[in-house]
């Protein structure tokens, strides 16, 4: 008999693991957040705590462009909950960018505009 009883709760016990919840897919993505960071300090802040929040894989402070480079899993975690996340420790994020719109961001911020005063509408520079 407690052979019968134990593969019953053996029986529905694989049934419960082959139905349960498929684990969400990770989504592994990289983000670039242009911040207010200004010294070692703040850098310091940052990595002492963003880490910490879930799913982030790694991350690179850049004083000198003023960026923080996350890569984080986005089915835990997301721009928004990040941008959360430096704010709770008083940084300010300005934009949030993937590293291809990053770069061209560089590009653009000492690309000089001096000798044309225009609207950058309806155009782009390209480099």
């Amino acid at each position: 008999m407690k052979k019968i009883i134990l593969m019953a709760v053996a029986t529905i016990m694989a049934v419960a693991v082959s139905t349960a919840a498929p684990k969400q897919e990770k989504q592994i993505v990289t983000t670039v957040f242009v911040t207010d960071i200004d010294c070692e300090g703040c850098a310091k802040k940052i990595t002492n705590t963003i880490p910490y929040e879930r799913g982030i894989k790694n991350l690179k402070v850049d004083v000198a462009t003023q960026s923080v480079t996350v890569t984080y899993d986005a089915s835990k975690n997301s721009v928004e909950q990040l941008t959360k996340a430096f704010e709770s420790i008083k940084v300010k994020v300005f934009k949030a960018l993937n590293e291809q719109e990053f770069e061209h961001h560089k590009q653009h911020a000492t690309h000089s505009h001096v000798g044309h005063n225009h609207s950058h509408a309806g155009h782009s520079h390209a480099h």
